[in-house]
């Protein structure tokens, strides 16, 4: 029921006197007619042709989708068809304003102004460490203003070189190849997947205007073409067998029109020339022996990834840079009216080693494709007994659900025969046998007569709503005669259950995954499978990148003995150590606690002393002291409790009260996961201000060693206590830097925001910074609510400053310097992040007298598709087991890195299931001048003081207490949005986002502890 990784605390804070700032104020298909008694039947699965979208498929014999519609066409538009129209235009590249928002005043402001211009790097003189640097070539650098950090040195030495393949697949493009850029205007405006039917009519029927080049399309506005056109504006007319839609009657009938046959659509397409990309500045770019500042020039690099995604969109259905095709594998159903279907990512990417491919494995939710009641059926549990909602029929609440899983979804009826699809935008009010509607001839028909009547099929679930799929006019579809179209993205929220076999579905062991990515290289729906990249003199290896990383060592680690200092160094193959023979590095005195259970059985309430006893104990060996005695005897509610939340607060402030208002720890035992989780945390923290720890029922039946042991671990840090520190302190591995008498602090920074389905709830913005020097294992946390989905943290500036006090407090002065981590930002937003960012902790610092602290802002991004393994074909490497991930602190900073930017990619963890995932950092701006050695010892070496467990993580610690404090504050908001979540999401627009509701504030008990972890 916690939060997933563990905590550290600070020590009791005592306040001194500083000079800090002023209170601030924080702002704070085609159907064949079947007989209508069949229809019900329609249950099962329609199977997934995802090989290719626009190719025939085959479907069950009761619902059949529709076949290609035909491009060629035997008719006479009227007026010339194909005709072009040519002009003269004056072309030019449109320039790109770069608007740079001043410093926010400040009475003490001497900040710098910071404006950030994409892809530029500046130099500057730097020290370099004494020693020699063999084998590698170190640049001197400086950062400017405006300038993104450059890579210091050619890399990084330390450490056991291993062999490595990435999957990065390199490819070769010639720089004298020009690349032409046209504007194209489709009208009527078209869906990507017609727009894509009419430019390839377009291509098939027009060789000679189009010079005979095989352009590709974007989906969108987009033409790239390796031959310009005769002409520099070119119309042409394409004519398309598609039903028009606009014409339809209050039951989805098409009027005006010979019904059951298809109509010829007209589509004016207007082609432009933007623009003559030359590929001689991208080749420049990535040349390595060039030092000049040119920015990375993106049109040409996004012309050659549309070349190279044009085969794989034509074959699969797209999601965002995936492709997804049963080709790889078939769909496997994983509950609640979803299905999981296996995929590959893939990004053209510059690198060291000049452009790669970067591919990986995916795998992703659709809705399944089944009739609209058997899915209802499947995701809705109170539909389960379907019969009896038959008679019955919804409830408010219940139609509101149904209402919320149906809405934006497409489908099409199966009670006729038509190609045309339709969007569900909401039911309707009355149920479907009250349902009246005027006919053509302006008489009311009565909805269910119509439907025996015109085709002799009894409405079965006439006290459900009908489907409305019009925006602007009623048109009603009954639930039971309509099919959830293929090939939609399950934008829901995953349960626990649908997670967990996603998860396993995409779980492969590093072999594996490895022979799934080379397989899409050479197979029929890859980035290789097309012609395109030949017309455009692109060369893809269908080989893995060769390369070497080096295996930093593990750092000797300080734990406690019975009061005394001992160390360790993590010896085994990952990295995990024990505390069987040692203490907590500080453990912590609990006195004054107690515990609530919610729900359980008489059996699992009988077990609670033998718990207490257990886990007291557990803590004894581990030097943390907790009270076999509870302040206050054990408190039984039931679950209905955390469903009422002034009831839940009530009993909670009586037991507050009970142990006369002085408790370090509440722990809560639940029969089951709850939402009322969120109230709990929520008035634990900011009402009545205690500590809480929250397990399941099922975890204490027969709780294991390594439970209890978790479980202690995350109690003491929370209430104030330390699991391990570094024994060689950082300003004794890194002294060119780092000094005793000058201390760091280590912030971090995220953004969580709301579910995709979710328009409505704010954003949460968590900051967090370590207050201890130089053990710097204890973090102090500040969280926002925020605009919703903006990734900028808005008040960050307010943050930074509250943090740096609660540090001088800590330490009586303020740090020498800072080193931020920033996660969750994606490479299109780096520049604005660091512009607007860098801006508002140079604004924090401004507002104490003369602070000017060096920065370092580095970017931490999880999310990528970088994978590494382990080259089992080099004798020398070190991994001897080819199925085996890589070994934690192995560092590739060189091949597949930035060719001018600092990043790195570092696997601090070992990998227990699946492939590991190393995190990537990329520094975006550096005034400590750090070398690539130095920087990623020091994040390595973090990685290892994490609070909750025994071995390193995968993450950065402040980045990561940054994560599990946005997510802790996003809980706060949880439960009081829900209902306005819900009111907003059933909107079609909305202007602008709402306001943000604030956070309620911690109590002054809780704000300097680590109750997040």
């Amino acid at each position: 029921m916690e939060e997933r990784e563990e905590s550290n605390t600070n020590k009791k804070c005592t306040s001194k006197t500083s000079f800090r700032e002023r209170t601030t104020n924080p702002h704070n298909h085609q159907n064949h007619h079947h007989h209508p008694n069949q229809l019900l039947r329609h249950s099962n699965r329609i199977g997934f042709g995802f090989c290719n979208l626009n190719q025939n498929q085959t479907y069950p014999a009761l619902l059949p989708l529709p076949p290609t519609i035909p491009l060629q066409l035997s008719i006479t538009p009227p007026f010339p068809q194909n005709q072009n129209f040519r002009s003269k235009s004056h072309l030019q590249k449109p320039t790109r304003k770069q608007n740079n928002p001043p410093l926010a005043a400040s009475s003490n402001s001497r900040a710098q102004d910071i404006s950030v211009v994409p892809g530029k790097v500046a130099q500057r003189q730097t020290v370099l460490p004494p020693g020699k640097r063999e084998g590698r070539r170190l640049t001197a650098v400086t950062q400017q203003s405006g300038m993104v950090a450059r890579r210091p040195d050619s890399g990084g030495l330390e450490g056991t070189v291993i062999s490595l393949l990435a999957n990065h697949f390199h490819v070769q493009f010639d720089p004298s190849q020009r690349i032409f850029h046209y504007d194209v205007e489709i009208s009527p405006n078209p869906s990507k997947e017609v727009a894509r039917m009419i430019k390839q009519k377009l291509v098939n029927e027009n060789s000679v205007e189009l010079s005979g080049a095989l352009p590709v399309y974007d989906g969108r506005k987009t033409l790239y073409s390796p031959i310009e056109f005769q002409n520099d504006r070119i119309e042409v007319y394409v004519s398309l067998p598609i039903l028009n839609g606009k014409s339809m009657s209050s039951v989805g009938e098409i009027v005006n029109s010979q019904e059951k046959k298809q109509q010829i659509k007209l589509f004016r397409v207007n082609i432009k020339l933007v623009s003559k990309l030359d590929g001689k500045e991208l080749g420049n770019y990535l040349n390595k022996e060039r030092d000049d500042w040119s920015p990375l020039p993106q049109e040409y690099l996004h012309a050659l990834d549309v070349v190279l995604r044009e085969s794989p969109t034509n074959k699969c259905v797209t999601v965002g840079r995936s492709f997804y095709s049963s080709s790889m594998g078939g769909l496997k159903e994983i509950g609640g009216g979803a299905v999981a279907l296996r995929g590959f990512f893939q990004s053209l990417r510059p690198t060291q080693q000049g452009l790669a491919l970067n591919v990986d494995f995916s795998v992703t939710a659709f809705h399944e494709s089944i009739g609209v009641i058997p899915y209802l059926q499947k995701r809705l549990d109170f539909l389960h007994d379907l019969l009896q909602k038959k008679t019955r029929g919804l409830t408010n609440e219940e139609r509101k659900e149904v209402e919320r899983a149906l809405k934006n979804i497409r489908i099409f009826v199966c009670h006729r025969e038509t190609v045309q699809r339709y969007r569900v935008y909401s039911l309707t009010e009355e149920v479907t046998e009250n349902i009246w509607f005027p006919d053509r001839d302006g008489t009311n028909l009565k909805l269910v007569n119509y439907f025996k009547d015109h085709y002799n099929y009894d409405i079965q679930f006439r006290n459900f709503p009908c489907l409305q799929v019009s925006r602007s006019k009623p048109c009603y579809l009954p639930m039971e005669l309509c099919v959830i179209c293929e090939g939609q993205k399950f934008l829901g929220k995953l349960s626990d259950d649908q997670t967990a076999k996603i998860i396993k579905m995409g779980c492969q062991r590093p072999r594996e995954r490895k022979a799934i990515i080379d397989e899409v290289m050479a197979g029929p729906v890859g980035p290789t499978s097309g012609n395109q990249g030949g017309e455009f003199k692109l060369q893809v290896s269908r080989e893995m990148t060769r390369l070497h990383g080096r295996i930093l060592q593990p750092p000797k680690l300080k734990l406690g003995d019975g009061g005394c200092v001992t160390d360790l160094i993590p010896a085994r193959h990952d990295r995990q150590w024990n505390l069987l023979d040692s203490h907590v590095l500080e453990g912590t005195r609990i006195d004054r606690w107690t515990l609530v259970c919610f729900g359980g059985t008489s059996d699992q309430k009988s077990n609670i002393p033998k718990f207490i006893n257990q886990l007291s104990q557990r803590c004894s060996q581990l030097g943390i002291f907790l009270n076999r005695n509870t302040v206050v005897g054990p408190r039984f509610e039931s679950m209905q409790l955390l469903s009422n939340v002034n009831l839940l607060e009530s009993k909670l402030n009586k037991i507050y009260r009970a142990s006369s208002n002085n408790l370090q720890l509440l722990i809560c035992i639940m029969e089951r996961k709850h939402k009322g989780y969120a109230d709990l945390k929520r008035v634990a923290e900011t009402s009545i201000g205690v500590v809480s720890q929250c397990c399941l029922y099922t975890n204490l039946g027969k709780p294991s060693s390594q439970f209890l042991a978790n479980l202690a671990l995350k109690i003491n840090a929370k209430v104030g206590g330390c699991t391990v520190a570094l024994y060689n302190s950082l300003p004794t591995q890194i002294p060119r830097l780092l000094k005793y008498d000058e201390p760091v602090i280590f912030m971090g920074a995220d953004v969580t925001h709301p579910h995709p389905l979710d328009d409505f709830s704010p954003s949460v913005a968590a900051v967090v910074g370590s207050v201890n020097w130089p053990a710097a294992n204890k973090y102090v946390s500040r969280m926002r609510s925020q605009t919703h989905r903006q990734e900028i943290i808005q008040d960050l500036s307010a943050m930074v400053g509250e943090i740096l006090n609660d540090f001088y407090d800590e330490q009586s002065r303020l740090p020498e310097r800072i080193i931020f981590f920033r996660d969750g930002v994606s490479e299109t937003q780096f520049y604005k992040i660091l512009q607007d960012e860098l801006q508002a902790i140079r604004a924090a610092c401004s507002r104490f007298a003369g602070y000017k602290p060096p920065i370092t802002f580095a970017v931490v991004q999880k999310r990528h598709h970088t994978r590494l393994f382990p080259d089992g074909s080099d004798p020398s490497s070190q991994n001897h087991f080819f199925d085996d991930n890589i070994p934690p602190g192995t560092v590739v900073d060189t091949v597949i890195t930035h060719p001018r930017e600092f990043d790195f990619y570092l696997c601090s963890h070992w990998g227990v299931k699946g492939t590991s995932r190393p995190i990537h950092y990329h520094v975006l701006w550096d005034e400590n001048q750090f070398t690539s050695d130095e920087l990623q010892k020091l994040v390595y070496n973090l990685c290892y003081t994490f609070v909750r467990c025994t071995k390193p993580i995968s993450l950065v610690p402040p980045a990561y207490y940054a994560h599990l404090a946005a997510y802790r504050g996003r809980l706060y908001l949880e439960r009081a949005d829900s209902t306005a979540s819900a009111k907003g999401s059933a909107t079609i627009s909305r202007a602008a986002p709402p306001k943000a509701t604030p956070l309620p504030k911690l109590t002054e008990n809780i704000r300097k502890l680590m109750f997040y972890c």
